[in-house]
């Protein structure tokens, strides 16, 4: 597995490198870790003062202020990674790294800014994910989860962004730890609130409460059928579960409730600079908990 760490010797970037150092599954596979440092650029004027040399040596000793920790970190936990750094925008310079790595998984610690805005996940990562088809694992401001087997809840609805969710998760079992446990977790809609008018023109309701559970038990396994073979030929155990009403709230209730440690899901995003690049489902997630979110982008 190919994975990008950006770093920058925050918090945020702190909380990233802790999730691969927990990841001792992950880690006794030997994947390929890459620590990219992105720099800012100094002022033309600066520049031209001090001449090109001592301009490279700044930004190598600034590099080498934020690689020395987080090789160390790291290190201790059995891990190697090689580095580099790069002068100029934060998310254009991750997402073309991530591509000239091909990496598999990009992962951000991240600050989120404002519900108004939408900016859930931090300006520099709502870049990323706008920017880049790499799948991103999006970590908040909490400390991140220390046991190497992970509950984790994998969102589905149908669609192929749904089926990229699983086919990502099976394809990289070694990133959520040896004994994982795995939701597979479904929204269907809450048909006891269809009615239809009566002749005095008060609503009635229209199906019946076995009505009701009968279509929402087809939509369940619309849904999940297709995915049930891949979790069997995988030998993965998995905990199906259907929930009613919002997608975004009732995912992120769940989630609270069974404190799980990480969301996979398919992006439905559609627009580079708008808020919903992350799709309504995730930025509902992520508006509601801080759980940690992989998103996927590509349709694999």
């Amino acid at each position: 597995m190919r994975i990008l760490v950006p770093v920058d010797g925050s918090n945020n970037s702190s909380n990233a490198l802790k999730f691969i150092a927990g990841r001792t599954t992950l880690i006794g596979s030997n994947p390929t870790i890459e620590l990219l440092n992105v720099q800012q650029p100094l002022p033309a004027r600066a520049c031209r003062l001090v001449g090109q040399d001592a301009l490279t040596r700044y930004y190598e000793d600034e590099a080498e202020k934020v690689f020395e920790p987080a090789r160390r970190l790291l290190q201790g936990a059995g891990a190697q990674a090689t580095e580099s750094f790069v002068v100029g925008d934060a998310a254009e310079s991750i997402s073309k790294e991530a591509e000239r790595l091909n990496a598999d998984l990009i992962v951000m610690g991240s600050r989120g800014q404002s519900a108004l805005k939408g900016l859930f996940f931090g300006s520099v990562s709502n870049g990323v994910l706008a920017q880049s088809r790499c799948p991103v694992l999006m970590l908040r401001d909490k400390v991140p989860p220390e046991t190497d087997a992970l509950r984790v809840g994998i969102a589905v609805d149908g669609s192929k962004y749904g089926r990229a969710a699983v086919r990502y998760a099976l394809r990289h079992i070694s990133l959520f730890g040896t004994g994982a446990t795995f939701y597979l977790i479904n929204v269907v809609s809450d048909y006891a609130g269809a009615v239809m008018p009566d002749m005095a023109g008060m609503a009635l309701p229209s199906l019946s409460e076995e009505e009701v559970l009968e279509l929402q038990k087809d939509e369940f396994n619309e849904a999940v059928d297709p995915l049930r073979p891949l979790f069997s030929k995988a030998a993965i155990k998995t905990h199906e579960v259907c929930l009613v009403g919002n997608p975004g709230d009732e995912i992120a209730a769940f989630a609270k409730k069974k404190k799980l440690d990480l969301i996979v899901m398919g992006s439905h995003g559609y627009g580079r600079f708008k808020a919903a690049v992350m799709g309504s489902t995730a930025t509902r997630i992520a508006a509601t908990g801080d759980v940690p979110l992989l998103i996927i982008r590509n349709a694999y």
